[in-house]
């Protein structure tokens, strides 16, 4: 009964406050503005937990994206590093590989390209190990050259693999001649990184930077494959500094020039200057 009365109560209510509306507007304007400033406030305290809510999922989003932003980043730059790292070793080879057409060897030798993969590194042994072998047409006497000149010749050959005798070998012998004056010699390594001069004719000139070269004689190499320049000239020795350094050798050619003086052992090495 109490329920009847409330809402027929309330519909009067609304039934004035209409017929109040239209005979006074400027009243319940008024009444109006009233209840929306006592209101404002009260909505405002109940929006703020809403909107902080918001402005936390908002940052944990942010930080969500930028952290995955950030393992994305960095496994770009490491992605970029190995390349960059992989792009450096095919540029080096590559100007490796372009040294050695630098050296134009004669009139069409067979030859093969290797790689150094092992260095004796010993004090009483200079020789290094070259990745190609008697399948790829390498056999035991051959020029070892590079672009910048000789290192050496075939010691020893495998089927896969071959050991060069470098030019400093202390069992190194190798007939060269002064490019400038002429002068025969014989460039005898002796472990160090600076060969010598030695059975040159007596009353020789020979000056620091004077360029030596192979001389073609006993049949070892051709003449004319350059060797290094004169780096001491002192009152018992005369010392060479290899155009090719040991410890940068990467690629390496084995010129086969047809020459087998080096493996005549009736050969006498003071005479011709033979690698023993």
């Amino acid at each position: 009964m109490a329920s009847r009365f409330g809402y027929l109560g309330l519909v009067l209510a609304a039934f004035a406050l209409m017929l109040l509306g239209k005979a006074d507007v400027e009243v319940m304007e008024k009444v109006r503005s009233t209840v929306s400033d006592t209101i404002a406030p009260v909505l405002e305290i109940l929006s703020r937990p809403a909107t902080a809510v918001d402005q936390v999922v908002d940052d944990v989003t942010q930080m969500t994206n930028l952290r995955n932003e950030n393992i994305r980043l960095r496994e770009e730059n490491q992605r970029l590093i190995e390349w960059q790292s992989a792009a450096r070793k095919l540029s080096s080879e590559n100007q490796q590989l372009k040294g050695l057409l630098n050296f134009a060897p004669g009139a069409e030798p067979g030859f093969v390209s290797g790689r150094v993969v092992a260095d004796s590194g010993g004090a009483f042994v200079h020789s290094v190990l070259v990745s190609a072998g008697a399948r790829d047409g390498v056999s035991k006497g051959q020029a070892v050259i590079t672009g910048d000149g000789l290192v050496g010749r075939v010691h020893a050959v495998g089927s896969r693999s071959a050991r060069v005798l470098l030019l400093t070998d202390l069992n190194s012998r190798i007939p060269v001649v002064v490019e400038a004056t002429r002068t025969r010699a014989i460039l005898a390594g002796d472990n160090t990184d600076r060969p010598r001069l030695v059975h040159m004719p007596p009353g020789a000139t020979v000056s620091a930077g004077d360029r030596i070269v192979t001389s073609g004689h006993g049949g070892a190499f051709p003449p004319g494959i350059p060797v290094g320049v004169v780096a001491l000239v002192g009152e018992s020795t005369i010392t060479v500094k290899p155009y090719v350094y040991r410890d940068r050798l990467e690629y390496v050619r084995v010129v086969d020039y047809g020459l087998q003086g080096i493996l005549d052992s009736n050969f006498a090495a003071e005479g011709a200057g033979v690698i023993k």
